[in-house]
């Protein structure tokens, strides 16, 4: 246990008045600012599809705002939950990411769409499996980097036993398939370690031998070559395996500066597959410009920063477990934010990528909620660690 931990716990086994709560206000509205514009957006984006298929326009938005309530009372509850919960349920978190990832495949509980089966069929809702599973990677190897700080640093044994373990769940994760998710994965498992100190020349060879790996799944399936020939050239085939980044391109070019106005977009009305989830940035550049699109990117770096300065927080007071995992957070969140803009503006490969905290999708949504909650109680905690210091300070 780390001494911020120890002193908070000695803190409440005295029975002293805890320290009142304190919360990254920076942190918290960037989230609530990403979130309400979501809304807005998905809202505007959805209105076709779901007139179309429901006979009520604004549908996804109806169920994107009882995500967003489900996705703040979780996460209440979560910034509640001491980090020493966390750090001893690691073990337990990553069997449970194996299992819900080998759920997906019973035909009892699995739910196919589009050819891949990501989701598990909970009745009221599907849950994608992948989503829980990438948080709890993130959990369960912050608590590895502390159990094993300096085998990770020193030994090539320490650094790929891990790695092992999440091989099995990429290959889980590439049967689905989801081939986006188990990338993900992998660059915030690796990027954790790089921070965590290990050594360059083990990360730079296992990330060449993962990449060409990824590559050669990617190239094995025809349609993910597809989309590697549409990102290079879409224009080639604009209405087959290129339509979707077009219509994309199209949207970010009709918004100029300024966009059309708020709900004023056409592509999102049939032109723009998924407008809603995978291509919400599309729709926001043509109706609110490039002045929207830059308010979204700078809200994500605001976002990105507070986490990242929790984490260095963290790591100055060896709270290394709370650092390792808002590192954590901020890699899965920051590189899911990149690729699915990446992908928008045809810089990227198409993948299936949600933009965070915006894109219309319960599984996200409320995992993403879950993790910020609890990089705000690791804030929380390190200032009541200082607090408990400073009463000590002056007693003595």
């Amino acid at each position: 246990m780390s001494l911020a931990s120890a002193c908070i716990s000695s803190e409440f086994a005295r029975g002293e008045r805890p320290a009142r709560f304190v919360v990254d206000l920076p942190l918290l509205l960037a989230a609530l600012a990403l979130l309400v514009l979501g809304l807005v957006m998905v809202g505007s984006a959805s209105i076709g599809v779901a007139q179309h298929n429901f006979g009520d326009p604004f549908h996804y938005l109806w169920r994107q705002g009882a995500y967003a309530l489900v996705a703040m009372v979780l996460g209440a509850v979560a910034f509640f939950v001491p980090l020493e919960f966390w750090r001893r349920s690691g073990p337990l978190l990553i069997i449970a990411a194996a299992l819900l990832l080998i759920l997906v495949f019973l035909p009892v509980l699995g739910q196919e769409v589009k050819g891949s089966r990501r989701w598990l069929n909970l009745g009221v809702v599907n849950l994608q499996a992948s989503e829980l599973a990438k948080f709890f990677v993130i959990v369960y190897l912050a608590g590895y980097l502390v159990r094993h700080a300096e085998a990770v640093r020193t030994s090539l044994a320490g650094f790929l036993r891990p790695l092992v373990l999440l091989s099995f769940l990429v290959v889980l994760l590439l049967l689905e398939p989801d081939f986006g998710a188990a990338a993900v994965m992998l660059a915030t498992a690796m990027g954790m370690m790089w921070l965590a100190g290990a050594r360059m020349s083990q990360f730079v060879l296992l990330l060449l031998i993962l990449l060409a790996m990824l590559a050669a799944v990617a190239l094995l399936e025809s349609y993910r070559l597809d989309r590697l020939t549409a990102f290079l050239d879409p224009w080639k085939d604009s209405t087959g395996s290129g339509f979707q980044l077009v219509q994309a391109l199209i949207a970010f070019g009709r918004g100029d500066w300024f966009g059309v106005g708020l709900g004023s977009g056409i592509q999102k009305l049939f032109y723009l597959p998924e407008a809603h989830t995978d291509f919400l940035l599309a729709v926001i550049g043509e109706e609110l410009g490039l002045v929207g699109v830059l308010a979204v990117i700078a809200l994500f770096a605001v976002l990105i920063h507070r986490i990242f300065r929790v984490g260095r927080e963290a790591e100055k007071r060896d709270h290394f477990f709370a650092a390792w995992l808002c590192y954590g957070v901020g890699l899965l969140i920051g590189l899911q934010a990149m690729i699915n803009m990446g992908v928008n503006m045809g810089v990227l490969p198409t993948k299936g990528l949600t933009l965070p905290l915006m894109s219309y999708g319960g599984s996200s949504l409320v995992v993403t909620a879950i993790a910020l909650a609890i990089v705000l109680r690791a804030h929380h905690e390190l200032h009541r660690y200082d607090r408990v210091s400073q009463r000590r300070v002056k007693k003595s």
